[in-house]
């Protein structure tokens, strides 16, 4: 019998420096589990700093990464949290996120936090996709 749980290898984000994984697929229904996402870079820079449109991009483009890495799209995302610092970038978040979620969009949940993992992070967005 397969194993249930794989750990998806993501190329282009950098190794987790904690205990997670990028993204995990299940069997057989194909679920896919993104972990949270900074705005970094395969090298684990940040990028955007004090520009909350240009963190949201980079999010976005690493969960595309990962879901990508894991076979699927952006239009298999199902779910998406997204933890920010400033809910006065609510806004600016959504102009980004239409550009890429633009219909059919993943079911979410939006929160304010005091702290994450890099001070200077603006957002954060964790994922689940179903592939066919």
């Amino acid at each position: 019998m397969d194993k249930i749980k794989q750990v998806v290898a993501v190329k282009g984000l950098p190794k987790p420096k904690g205990v997670w994984s990028a993204a995990i697929t299940t069997q057989p229904c194909r679920q896919v589990f993104i972990a949270g996402m900074l705005a970094k870079d395969e090298n684990g820079n940040l990028l955007g700093i004090g520009d909350i449109s240009v963190q949201t991009e980079q999010v976005i483009l690493n969960l595309q990464r990962a879901v990508e890495a894991a076979g699927g799209t952006l239009q298999d995302i199902v779910r998406v949290d997204v933890y920010i610092r400033d809910m006065n970038h609510f806004e600016q978040i959504h102009a980004v996120r239409r550009k890429y979620f633009p219909v059919d969009p993943p079911v979410s949940t939006m929160v304010e936090v005091s702290r994450m993992t890099d001070e200077r992070a603006l957002i954060e967005m964790n994922a689940i996709a179903v592939l066919a």
